[in-house]
């Protein structure tokens, strides 16, 4: 396999109960529902149909919990640097209650008082895809959404904050491959539906803003 026909299969763990109420999760090692382990499930027969060379996920319970759901536990090693956005003094709290502390706040260009800058998850981030790159064959990997949608512009080549642009829900499948030799978005915030293959995987529609 050459690196051109790589892929990089990122999936974002299931839904938590904070993730369902709009709380920035970061370091906080929440459990998923019981939803969000039906759905991490539906990765499963997806998952087996592929052949991965790598297999890594974020060291908390719920990427974790995801990876096992789906078929990938016993081959997972642990990355500290795909865990989630440390929040810092916005950890727990919901966009409207942080808006009110600091109109105009976004995180991809503000980062967070006492935790991370959108520069410094950046870092991380391109750690990780320096390991993937160096790797013959296709890679899965599990964490988070802010992390995730970081990695994707990264991979890209595009600076850290341009993670903004990329929305992304729990328990999605996104692949991350390349076009002619340049880094390429494959697949983005796909929903599988029971049964489901790759092929048969859905975008999921967001809720108007």
């Amino acid at each position: 396999m050459t690196r051109q026909t790589q892929q990089v299969y990122l999936i974002r763990h299931g839904e938590t109960e904070w993730s369902v109420s709009g709380q920035h999760t970061g370091i906080t090692d929440i459990p998923l529902t019981e939803n969000g382990r039906k759905v991490a499930k539906l990765l499963e027969p997806v998952l087996a149909k592929e052949t991965f060379a790598l297999v890594l996920t974020s060291p908390l319970a719920r990427a974790r919990k995801t990876c096992e759901l789906a078929g990938l536990g016993e081959r997972a090693g642990i990355d500290c640097d795909l865990v989630e956005w440390n929040y810092g003094a916005y950890e727990g709290l919901t966009p409207g209650q942080i808006h009110a502390q600091a109109p105009g706040w976004m995180l991809f260009t503000d980062g967070c008082p006492g935790g991370e800058s959108p520069e410094q998850v950046g870092t991380r981030v391109d750690r990780v895809i320096a390991r993937v790159r160096m790797v013959e064959g296709h890679v899965a990997l599990f964490a988070h959404g802010h992390i995730f949608r970081v990695f994707a512009a990264r991979w890209l080549g595009l600076p850290a904050p341009a993670g903004c642009h990329f929305l992304l829900d729990t328990a999605t499948l996104n692949i991350l491959s390349y076009y002619r030799g340049i880094p390429a978005v494959k697949r983005w915030n796909a929903m599988l539906m029971p049964q489901g293959n790759v092929n048969e995987a859905e975008p999921r529609k967001l809720p108007h803003m």
